[in-house]
Formats: structure tokens, C-alpha cells, sequence
């Protein structure tokens, strides 16, 4: 394979993994899949990552916010110079930087993970996820840091391991933008056909409720009870849910409440979310959502007390088609033979926290599908492909002038 650096680095064409890179890469996919990293429990999936980039000479950081996130561990960031047996401190050469970030944390496991290869795809064998989100994307970047060491890149490179993803996003919104080199990123983090370029995302906001009655005995004494359950129920029928608009969503994700059957439930906890690109639409609904908590607690037949809590996680964004991290993902997608297709996406990414936090962000899809589901499957095909994209990127934004205030 060429080298991305040096008289061999080359315009204009797709970069191709190496047969032995392809095979590096399912194996340490393998690996990381085994190791369970729910959110809050990322440390063992961290030191494997940590392990692999010092093997290679790169040091690792870790930051100091598992306070804020609630995490076993910190945010990863690492640094690799293009040039090949440069020292970062002592490199003289003028180079762009590029970062490329994926988070370590997973959804909950239902089941331990052993992945298998099934006619083309890797899936869990057991009955539950995979954790290709986010792992497909860890082991792409990592595959491409053992590649820049070897071979040399045409741009420097910075990479960030974030926590807590899955939990609205603690890790990314938890990090220090200011550490950060490099004009913009990518983050691989949409579980759809490699090509999808995601230009929007909507604000994320939860809401929590926390009805308290009164509990009595419920064959004894059930008038002196104030059923939390039932004021809860009545709350969620109330409530709109699912697609409202093309714009937002609802959903109410949990309930929980009682002690034991023989008694009138005296507390019961609800927790939904509000998605929404339109601000006033979201707050709006929000309002709405909590007169229908209030109005159920206040139902004769409930009489609860209640107690809100509604906090916007994550915040919206638009990123234009002329921006810089767009226009470079585009043409590698285009190099590599696939047709860039522009979405807007309901689901959030590292990509939201870190443009809020004012780091533009482009988030790429990466070819993994049904993300959060036992079924949650990634073809070796799509692993290989996003490989490629990659190392395009890297030669596609050392030919563009691309830098931009931050």
C-alpha cells in the first residue's frame, strides 16, 4: 500500500487498507466488543484503547471529569504527528490537524457479548447488543492510528475516547475544547449506510416527575391511600407521544414506583425526553407536558404531590454544506464510491456537545445498523469501508485550505 506522506502521497484517488490492516481491524473490533462498557463503566474499555496507542508510542491523556459524568474514568485524548519518527514537541513542519473522536460506553448489556461472523456481519450470538455503536468507529481509529505511525500522514491528528455518550452525552459536554489543535472533527456515530452525512441534530431535553401520595393498606385500609402509580398513569395517557412533527419526538422511557403489593403505592418516579430542531416548538411542548403532570397529580381520585425536573441535555444544531469539515467528508465519500447523502437525524452524537462547547463537528454515518437493539449487527464490508473513508479524509484535508476560528 502507499504511504499517505511523503513523494508517494497522492491526489485525487481512494485510499485502501491493506489486506493485513482489514484483518487488524475485525480483531481488535472482536476484542473491544467483549469488554463490557456500559456508561459509567468505561474504565476497562479505556485501558485497552490507552494499551494499543502507547504499543504504538502515542501517549494518552485523561482528562479529570468523572465528577461531572459519573464515570469510572475520564475523557481519552491523543496526539499523532504526520510525519513519521517526528516528535510532536520537535515537528517543524507545518501541518493541518484533524480530530477524529468515538465514545467508549455502550447501552446497558442485557447479554455478555461474543461476537460471530454470520454470512457477512458481525452480530452478537447472544441475545443482545453487539456494541458496534460505538466500537465499530473505536477500532477504525485506532487501526488508522497503528497505519499514520507506520506510514506517515499528510495531516497531524488528535483523538478523543469520550465517556458517558449514552448518557446524554456527559463525556463530550464534561470536555476542555480549549485542549484541542485541530480546526474541526469527525465523529463516526450514525448507525446507517456509509455515505449519510448528518447536517442537523435536534435539542435533547429530559424531564423527570416524581409523584409522592400516601401509602395505606390496600385491602384494609385503600380510601386512606393516594396512589403515585395512578397519578403517574394517568399523567402518561395524557401525554402526546412519538413522531408529533418532522421535527419533534416524545417518549416516556421508564416508570417506577410501589413497594409491595399489599400496600397503596406512595411514590412512583417517570422519565421522558423532548426532542426537537425548533426551540420554541420544544418549550413549548415541554410546558404542555407539564400541565399534564400537574393536572394528573391533582385528580381527585390521585390528590399527589409532585415534584419536576426538566433539563435540556444537549443543544441543536445546523451545520452548513459549505463548511469545511463538510465539504472534505464529501469529496473522500465521493473518492471512495459513495454517493454523499445529506440528513438531518433525530439522534444525538459527541458531534452536539462538542459545536456547543464551540469544536465544529461533523458526525458521519459508519455503516453500523440497528444500534440499541439485540440485533445490532456491522458487515465486515462496512467496517472495511469506513477504514477507507478515514484514510481519505486525512489526504483530502491536506489539499484543501480549510482553516477557520474557532
Amino acid at each position: 500500500m502507499s504511504s499517505l506522506g511523503g513523494a508517494a502521497h497522492q491526489t485525487g484517488r481512494p485510499w485502501r487498507a491493506s489486506p493485513a490492516e482489514r484483518e487488524r481491524l475485525e480483531s481488535i473490533f472482536v476484542e473491544l466488543c467483549r469488554i463490557p462498557s456500559p456508561s459509567g463503566s468505561e474504565r476497562a474499555c479505556a485501558q485497552r484503547v490507552t494499551a494499543e496507542l502507547e504499543d504504538l508510542g502515542v501517549e494518552v491523556s485523561e482528562d479529570e471529569t468523572t465528577a461531572l459524568t459519573g464515570s469510572d474514568c475520564g475523557n481519552l485524548l491523543a496526539r499523532i504527528d504526520g510525519a513519521i519518527g517526528t516528535p510532536l514537541a520537535s515537528s517543524t513542519t507545518e501541518r493541518p490537524s484533524v480530530l477524529l473522536c468515538a465514545h467508549l460506553d455502550t447501552v446497558p448489556l442485557s447479554a455478555p457479548v461474543e461476537p460471530e461472523l454470520v454470512e457477512g456481519y458481525w452480530e452478537n450470538s447472544g441475545d443482545g447488543i453487539l456494541g458496534a455503536d460505538n466500537k465499530a468507529a473505536i477500532a477504525v481509529i485506532l487501526t488508522l492510528a497503528r497505519h499514520v505511525r507506520h506510514a506517515g500522514s499528510p495531516v497531524d491528528l488528535e483523538l478523543l475516547f469520550t465517556v458517558g455518550e449514552e448518557r446524554a452525552l456527559a463525556g463530550a459536554r464534561a470536555f476542555d475544547v480549549n485542549s484541542l489543535r485541530s480546526d474541526f472533527g469527525y465523529v463516526f456515530d450514525h448507525a446507517s449506510p456509509i455515505g449519510e452525512v448528518i447536517l442537523a441534530s435536534p435539542s435533547h431535553y429530559r424531564l423527570q416527575a416524581n409523584f409522592r401520595g400516601a401509602a395505606a393498606h390496600a385491602g384494609i385500609r385503600p380510601e386512606d391511600g393516594r396512589s403515585a402509580i395512578l397519578a403517574a398513569a394517568h399523567a402518561i395517557s395524557s401525554m402526546p407521544q412519538g413522531r408529533l412533527d418532522e421535527q419533534t419526538t416524545v417518549n416516556v422511557a421508564s416508570i417506577s414506583g410501589g413497594s409491595a403489593i399489599n400496600v397503596v403505592p406512595e411514590h412512583c418516579f417517570i422519565e421522558g425526553e423532548v426532542r426537537g430542531f425548533a426551540e420554541e416548538r420544544a418549550e413549548a411542548l415541554l410546558e404542555e407536558l407539564v400541565d399534564d403532570i400537574h393536572q394528573a397529580a391533582n385528580l381527585p381520585q390521585c390528590e399527589c404531590d409532585v415534584d419536576l425536573s426538566i433539563q435540556r441535555t444537549f443543544s441543536a444544531y445546523q451545520t452548513p454544506a459549505s463548511a469545511p469539515a463538510v465539504v472534505i467528508a464529501e469529496e473522500a465519500l465521493h473518492r471512495c464510491g459513495h454517493e454523499p447523502v445529506r440528513i438531518s437525524s433525530g439522534g444525538g452524537s459527541d458531534a452536539n456537545a462538542l459545536i456547543a462547547n464551540g469544536f465544529p463537528t461533523l458526525n458521519l454515518a459508519n455503516g453500523t445498523e440497528h444500534n440499541h437493539e439485540p440485533s445490532e449487527r456491522v458487515s465486515a464490508a462496512a467496517l472495511h469501508g469506513m477504514l477507507d473513508v478515514a484514510l481519505t479524509l486525512l489526504d483530502v484535508a491536506s489539499s484543501r485550505p480549510y482553516a477557520q476560528a474557532r
